[in-house]
């Protein structure tokens, strides 16, 4: 495996000198000679569109119990004004018309909002273990999840630099309508496979950052049977279930070459298949997916052994389920 602290990307590489002390900027590593700015992690329009103070909380891995108003990170101010701020524009205005803008926007505007929203919450849980291990020798981290994350920093530097993606889109990004034109902004995510789901209003956005797009292909019969439909809560818990777990079972990491050629660096997608002859996903066990999905409907206080009362056929919300094969 490639050592992530010596790959000559010519981008900036936050993991080389452990850069998550809040003195550079979490994108580009510069100052500019401009100062560097705390922005607010979780944006102040989404709280006013989502009708939240700011004083929620969320527990981070080292069990800390944090205010969303208190989750910041380091951007350049230059970078944030030209690039950042544009970009938050262009969101606030599709989520606040709703599925149809949000739905209408490109990929890669998503992936840059929600890779720098996910990135953020590695970003603050990086600060928090180089804190407590005080050197970056004494982190915990696996050299393949350091190099998943720092690709992903690598890709979200499109936004201030040229940067192109040769003939592939590095994720899985499904934007759904909602039943409930209302739904309560809420997310989850799952930082080690880069997962993330957001639903606000009348629509719902899941997204996996690091797969090639590999997911959505996974689960593409039922992507197809819902576009353009509005899901129920249950149903749209249940396709977020689904990516999760697909994600949990996808065993590859993916690789890329970086190549800068005249101040633009292109980024290629290793084959996922390489030399392994094995299939890029985990066998799926309805067991291990009931487990899932009991707790994302948690809310309506389904359990695993209802969910699995038929072993062949888990409970859906959908009259065609379209479930991956089981082993």
């Amino acid at each position: 495996m490639a050592n992530i602290a010596a790959m000559n990307t010519g981008l900036y590489n936050p993991f080389q000198n452990f850069d998550f002390l809040y003195k550079v900027c979490f994108l580009s590593g510069k100052t500019f000679n401009t100062p560097v700015l705390q922005v607010p992690l979780i944006p102040k329009w989404l709280l006013a569109q989502a009708g939240l103070s700011g004083e929620e909380q969320i527990q981070f891995l080292d069990e800390s119990i944090r205010s969303y108003n208190s989750l910041v990170i380091p951007v350049n101010s230059e970078v944030n004004e030209q690039f950042l701020n544009p970009l938050e524009d262009k969101i606030e205005a599709a989520f606040a018309k709703g599925y149809a803008a949000v739905s209408a926007l490109p990929e890669l505007d998503l992936f840059n909002w929600i890779g720098k929203f996910l990135y953020g919450f590695v970003y603050i849980e990086m600060h928090a273990a180089l804190r407590k291990e005080m050197t970056a020798d004494g982190l915990n981290m696996s050299q393949s999840l350091m190099m998943k994350f720092a690709n992903l920093n690598f890709m979200m530097q499109n936004l201030y630099t040229s940067l192109e993606f040769e003939d592939f889109t590095p994720w899985s990004i499904t934007v759904v309508k909602l039943e409930n034109e209302e739904t309560p902004f809420s997310f989850r995510d799952e930082i080690n496979t880069l997962t993330f789901s957001l639903k606000l209003k009348d629509f719902g956005i899941i997204a996996c950052l690091q797969d090639n797009g590999t997911n959505k292909r996974y689960h593409q019969e039922i992507v197809d049977q819902i576009a353009g439909k509005s899901l129920t809560a249950e149903q749209f818990e249940e396709v977020t279930a689904r990516f999760y777990y697909s994600a949990y079972l996808f065993n590859r990491l993916p690789e890329y070459t970086f190549m800068p050629v005249d101040g633009t660096t292109y980024i290629e997608a290793m084959p996922l298949r390489g030399n392994m002859s094995k299939p890029l996903f985990d066998v799926w066990q309805h067991k291990v997916y009931a487990q899932v999905l009991e707790n994302f409907w948690k809310p309506w206080g389904y359990v695993v052994f209802e969910i699995i009362k038929n072993p062949e056929q888990p409970m859906s919300f959908f009259e065609n389920p379209c479930l991956p094969n089981a082993g």
